[in-house]
Formats: C-alpha cells, sequence, structure tokens
C-alpha cells in the first residue's frame, strides 16, 4: 500500500515538473516575491545579528557597571554670570573657583559612595618613545591596577605593578602588545629600559593583544589600547607633571584659587572610570557622583558623568527597531509572493480544465489533482526559496564589505527561510489544488 501511494505522488511530482518546465518564465516570475522576500529576510537577519554582536563588543570595551567622567570646559553661562559689582569681584572670583577633576576626587567617591565596586582614575600624555634607535609618539597612560580590569585588559607577558610601584611612583611601565611589536619584534621586552619623553621606564609587563575596529573606535571615541604605554598613575604626578601645581606656578594661583587671572579649571586628571556593583544602581549612583562632584568643585559644573551601557542599549534598542521594520517588509515580500502563486495557480486550473477531466476519466483521483497541484506551489516556492538564499547570503556578504556594516549569517536564518518559502506555498497552494480536485470530471471533458 505504501509502494503505491509513493509510486502514485512519485507520479505527481513528475507531472508537476513537467507543467513547470514547460512554462519556465512564468513559473520563474511567480517566484520572483518568494526570491526577494527569503533574500530580505537572510540580509536583514545577518545585518541584525551583526549589529547585536558589535553592540556586545563595545559593552565588553567600556565595561559592564561603569561610569564614566571627563573634565569638560566650565560652561559658557557660568563665565557669562561673572559680571560682579564693583568690589566684589574677588569675592565672585573665589566662589567660583574650581580645582577640576582630581585624584582626590577619586579617592572621595570610592570612599563614601557605598554602591561604588571600584574607580580607575587616568591620566594621558602624549610622549616621544625611543627605544634602540626607533622612534614614535604614542599615549603615556597613567593609571591604577583597577583600569585593566575595567577595561577587560589582561596581561599577557610579566605583571601588574606592585605596592612599591604604585606608592612611590617608580619608573617601570606596562605596554600594550602592539608597541611590543613596534619596539620589540626580535627581542623579549621584559627588563628592558625605554625612553619616555624625559624619563627612562623599565618594562614590566606586556597587554593583551585588543582588537578593535576602526567604527567601534569612532563610535564609541576611544583609543587603541595596544599602542599605550602605561605607568603607575604616581609615577605621572611625580616624574611628569602634577597639573594642578604646574599652572598654580606658572599662573600665581595659591591654595584660594586664581589671583587676578580669569577662572579656569585646572583638571588633574583626564578620565574617571567609576564601576557600580549592580546594573540598577547605575543611574542612581551617576546622580549622586554628579551632586558630590559638584559640590566639592563650588558649584561649578567642569565635568560630564555619563553611562556608556546605557547609552549603547539605547542605540541597540534604535537598532532592533530598524529590523524590525526591514523584516516586517520582507514579510510582505513573501506574502506578496504567496498571492502571485495562488493567483497564478488558480489560473492554471482554468487553463488546464481539459487535462484535469483527462486524469479524472483516466482513473486519478481527487488527492492525485491535490498532490499535482500542491506539488507545483510547492516547487515554485522552493525554487524560489534556494535563489532567494543565494541573494541574501550575497546581499549581506556585499553589505559588510562595501557599507563597512558588520553582518553574521547564520544557519538559524537560513532553515527559517527555508521553512517559510516551503509554507508559502504549502498555504497559497492548498486553495487552487482544492479548486482543481473539485471540478466535475464530465465539465472538464466538454470544457474546450
Amino acid at each position: 500500500m505504501l509502494k503505491l501511494w509513493g509510486a502514485r505522488n512519485m507520479n505527481n511530482l513528475g507531472i508537476a515538473v513537467d507543467s513547470l518546465v514547460a512554462n519556465r518564465l512564468r513559473s520563474f516570475l511567480t517566484a520572483l516575491g518568494i526570491i526577494f522576500g527569503v533574500g530580505a529576510v537572510i540580509a536583514m537577519l545577518a545585518i541584525g545579528k551583526g549589529a547585536k554582536e558589535e553592540i556586545m563588543n563595545q559593552m565588553k570595551l567600556v565595561g559592564v557597571n561603569n561610569i564614566v567622567i571627563k573634565p569638560v570646559a566650565e560652561e559658557k553661562k557660568d563665565e557669562e554670570e561673572k559680571e560682579p559689582a564693583e568690589g566684589g569681584a574677588q569675592e565672585k572670583d573665589k566662589k567660583k573657583f574650581s580645582k577640576g577633576l582630581s585624584l582626590e576626587d577619586a579617592h572621595s567617591i570610592i570612599r563614601m559612595v557605598p554602591t561604588v565596586e571600584s574607580i580607575s582614575p587616568e591620566m594621558i600624555l602624549d610622549q616621544d618613545v625611543i627605544y634602540n634607535g626607533k622612534s614614535k609618539k604614542l599615549k603615556m597612560v597613567g593609571v591604577e591596577p583597577s583600569f585593566f580590569e575595567l577595561n577587560n585588559i589582561g596581561i599577557a607577558e610579566g605583571k601588574m605593578f606592585n605596592h612599591e610601584q604604585l606608592t612611590i611612583g617608580e619608573g617601570v611601565c606596562i605596554i600594550g602588545a602592539g608597541v611590543k611589536r613596534k619596539f620589540f619584534l626580535s627581542e623579549d621586552p621584559m627588563g628592558k629600559t625605554i625612553k619616555c619623553g624625559q624619563q627612562w621606564l623599565k618594562v614590566v609587563g606586556v597587554t593583551d593583544e585588543k582588537l578593535i575596529s576602526s567604527a567601534t573606535k569612532e563610535n564609541l571615541g576611544i583609543r587603541d589600547y595596544n599602542m599605550d604605554v602605561y605607568v603607575p598613575i604616581q609615577t605621572t604626578l611625580t616624574r611628569y607633571r602634577n597639573p594642578a601645581i604646574r599652572i598654580r606656578e606658572t599662573r600665581g594661583w595659591d591654595e584660594e584659587g586664581p589671583q587676578n587671572v580669569p577662572n579656569v579649571p585646572v583638571h588633574q586628571l583626564d578620565q574617571l572610570i567609576v564601576k557600580v556593583r549592580q546594573p540598577e544602581q547605575l543611574t542612581e549612583s551617576a546622580g549622586i557622583i554628579s551632586r558630590m562632584l559638584k559640590r566639592r568643585h563650588s558649584d561649578v559644573m567642569d565635568f560630564e558623568v555619563t553611562i556608556p551601557e546605557q547609552m549603547l542599549q539605547q542605540q541597540q534598542k534604535t537598532k532592533d527597531v530598524f529590523n524590525i521594520v526591514l523584516s516586517a517588509i520582507a514579510g510582505i515580500s513573501l506574502l506578496v509572493g504567496g498571492i502571485g502563486i495562488m493567483n497564478i495557480m488558480l489560473a492554471s486550473v482554468l487553463e488546464r480544465t481539459k487535462e484535469i477531466g483527462i486524469r479524472m476519466a483516466l482513473g486519478a483521483q481527487k488527492k492525485d489533482i491535490v498532490m499535482q497541484f500542491l506539488f507545483e506551489a510547492v516547487l515554485i516556492s522552493l525554487s524560489g526559496g534556494f535563489i532567494g538564499i543565494v541573494l541574501g547570503v550575497a546581499g549581506a556578504y556585499t553589505v559588510d564589505k562595501v557599507a563597512d556594516i558588520r553582518t553574521i549569517i547564520s544557519a538559524i536564518s537560513i532553515l527559517l527561510s527555508f521553512v517559510l518559502a516551503s509554507s508559502v506555498g504549502l498555504i497559497f497552494g492548498i486553495s487552487p489544488a482544492r479548486k482543481a480536485a473539485n471540478q466535475n470530471p464530465i465539465e472538464c471533458l466538454r470544457h474546450a
């Protein structure tokens, strides 16, 4: 019985294939909706997955549960307010004087805000790095060990700064993987001494390679960590510069603030990264830190507090909405393709009324007629699906290479597209197939 059923279906499949081959152009035009729909689905899913992966990588770069504090120039409106009456200028200046973002601010935050887990102050200087006749201008970054943890940077060779090096500001450094390639391509950098600016620093470690795309650097506004020279922050303060001391000396400032000079903030730190214990504490902690720093800076807003993770999550939501809209358009293409299949199959039933009558007269059952036309509909949608898969993969690859938008094609998206194509053929082919099977054989044979 099963062999008979299989033989009948193979016969019906053969008749369906012959019909499609005889009408190749019409079959291809009918499949166009499925082709573009499936291609669009694969391309959109690849773009969406690539965007999500890019966002996750960016989150890893900025760290989880981090708050970033950066110094900024005092707001213009604050300077405009500095038009006091005669005799009150000096008092007004003192009231608005801020010492800028400093290491003391960092210590106060970790000491006074209970939700803060760790904190990483940074001082960034441009220095000429020289070793064995090679020279390159690089970023020298004064950091504490927490910097490497918060930025997910591992130590590939050597070791982290020890307590003594951090406390007394010893002349040591950890170099990035790119710096090692630049200066120590054929030798071990450990224990070697490089000249950084006017100081000689001993290499005690090398960081892991951290791969960051150009688009990510631009989007997040971050530098290439592989090309940095890291030193203890106390080394930066004692051996290179302390901005507060230097500017006070050159401008004649004292501990009370500026004397007969414009009220300009003096920022000791270039960046301050704060890690809170729980994600839900980010917004509340940022508010507390902002108010605390404002009080410490005499109500001068010479800093900005941002939460990178929330900004990236908002960016992800925007991209998700965009992908949903494009996927909906792709879905409409599949729907239009399915309607096209139904329309052509209904027309085919009318054209082949006499053929249907002859098959029934020769012993074909209703289910044979149903299977014949259902096979035609499914074959059209599947052939369109296969072409659409090729088109979608090619489109995703083109977008990745030409538009520099990362795309990731997954097996799930291809399988989903295949299932969608099959479903469209089945759903929109049932009605024409049933109509063909319900024809009266005698009236079919009378049909001209």
